[in-house]
């Protein structure tokens, strides 16, 4: 994980509801805002959306929004996810016996980079996912 700078306030935007926690309709717009990737690659940043995502609603605070980017040369997917929470999320050791928890291990090994930001109000977790194989 890294202090810094989430890698870019454009993009898409998805606003989250807190009364409805459908991750599958995050997946699709995520799908659909994400056109060109690799099937290979596009399969990581849904892993990675859908754990950010899961940690707002199990954790966190509303509004909460994600933000996805894919740049040029070289193709590296961002993903940031922003919610009201001041609490930052703690990566925590796996554990075969743990049922949950493993979400941060899952974003840590998918992602080139990750890291928090504290805001004035809440923070943004960010991602970043390298796509060489885009098409």
């Amino acid at each position: 994980m890294t202090k810094g700078k989430p890698f870019s306030e454009a993009g898409h935007v998805y606003e989250l509801d807190r009364d409805l926690a459908d991750i599958g309709r995050v997946r699709r717009w995520a799908e659909a805002s994400l056109s060109g990737l690799h099937q290979d690659e596009l399969v990581d940043v849904l892993l990675v959306v859908t754990e950010l995502v899961t940690n707002v609603y199990d954790h966190a605070r509303f509004p909460a929004r994600v933000r996805l980017r894919k740049s040029g040369e070289p193709c590296v997917v961002a993903v940031t996810v922003e919610d009201s929470s001041p609490s930052a999320p703690v990566l925590r050791p796996f554990s075969p016996d743990s049922v949950r928890s493993r979400g941060l291990l899952i974003v840590n090994q998918l992602t080139k980079q990750w890291g928090v930001v504290q805001r004035a109000v809440g923070k943004s977790v960010w991602a970043l996912i390298p796509c060489p194989l885009t098409v």
